[in-house]
């Protein structure tokens, strides 16, 4: 027969309740009580029955996360944030991906929903929020993560990104670069706010920027790579090609680099890049990649801490919007001072 609860708590010669708690991290129940319950549990192989439980609690422990791209070291990060938190309280986390498709998004969500989430996270790639407006109806807390929509009022966790679009510009000014070029991400906040910084801060330096030197990228996320790489190839056919180039994410500027090797071009000295999300790929990449850090991790912890806040009974109903500051990150990829490294023979490589 299937290990019960009750049958821990009889062994344990404490109530139900006590166990309860202590399965869920509860801070009422002291350390050496959690440690006596788990043990009992591993002793029985006993598993809670989440279903049960959710139907007299009226929780299911779970709460849910759709990003555009599963592997993406952003979305990454942020999961391990999240779920790192989460886990200490005794939920679990589902994450799925949209793979950039608000139809697929649509069904991942509905898909979630049944399963009778207490939270639900989403990087939404929708093009306007009438989808999300209906769960807001619902009785499951809706957290956007790092894109929001204008007027629509929603709990947000994510980045200043019009700081972003600004810190990554004067950063190529400040290295030198006088034709700076932007490679867009989607119409969405974080695009939109990014490139306004972009603008904003060529104009504050009286700097005329080309409309052909700002290039829209399709699906950053989970065709960033590609995307970067064609996009250097239009800007570099131009008769005065940028000196310079801040891209939406890191996946973009990967490309980039990567096209650049294919075409002779030197990172730096011709062309000093800059990305977004600082993801930490040093070791893989010939060029360090300057970017801007997000504070991913520190994104998922505190959208984690805000689910909390959320289910508990006593939590206030106010919209909430978590705002993080980004902080520059510079790398060789901008260091147009810098020697240019030899390049390896296939020999030296071996």
């Amino acid at each position: 027969m299937a290990v019960k609860m009750k049958d821990i708590a009889a062994d344990l010669g404490i109530s139900l309740v006590t166990v309860s708690k202590a399965l869920r991290n509860h801070p009422d129940i002291s350390k050496k009580t959690r440690e006596r319950v788990y043990a009992k549990v591993k002793e029985l192989n006993y598993r809670p029955n989440l279903a049960a439980r959710s139907l007299v609690t009226g929780r299911s422990s779970l709460v849910g996360l759709i990003v555009t791209d599963l592997i993406h070291p952003f979305f990454a990060d942020v999961a391990k944030g999240l779920s790192a938190v989460l886990r200490e309280r005794g939920y679990f986390l589902v994450i799925a991906s949209s793979e950039e498709d608000p139809t697929l998004e649509e069904q991942e969500i509905e898909h979630m929903l049944a399963h009778r989430l207490d939270a639900l996270v989403v990087a939404t790639c929708q093009p306007n929020p009438e989808s999300l407006r209906r769960i807001q109806q619902g009785d499951t807390p809706l957290i956007l993560l790092d894109r929001y929509f204008e007027g629509f009022d929603a709990h947000f966790v994510g980045s200043d990104d019009y700081n972003i679009g600004k810190m990554a510009t004067e950063h190529l000014l400040a290295m030198g670069c006088k034709r700076p070029a932007h490679i867009q991400g989607p119409d969405n906040s974080t695009g939109k706010r990014r490139l306004k910084g972009f603008l904003d801060t060529l104009r504050k330096h009286d700097i005329e920027v080309p409309p052909e030197y700002i290039v829209k990228a399709g699906r950053v996320d989970v065709d960033g790579h590609q995307q970067g790489a064609d996009a250097l190839k239009s800007l570099m056919m131009l008769k005065r090609p940028p000196d310079g180039i801040f891209c939406f994410n890191d996946v973009i500027a990967f490309g980039v680099m990567a096209e650049a090797e294919v075409q002779g071009i030197d990172i730096p000295r011709h062309l000093a890049l800059i990305g977004c999300g600082n993801l930490h790929f040093d070791d893989l990449i010939r060029v360090p990649l300057s970017s801007i850090d997000q504070r991913s991790n520190e994104i998922g912890r505190r959208a984690a801490k805000l689910i909390v806040e959320l289910v508990a009974e006593d939590a206030s109903k106010d919209i909430r919007k978590i705002v993080l500051q980004a902080s520059l990150a510079p790398r060789r990829s901008t260091d147009r001072t810098a020697k240019p490294r030899a390049r390896q023979s296939a020999a030296q490589k071996k």
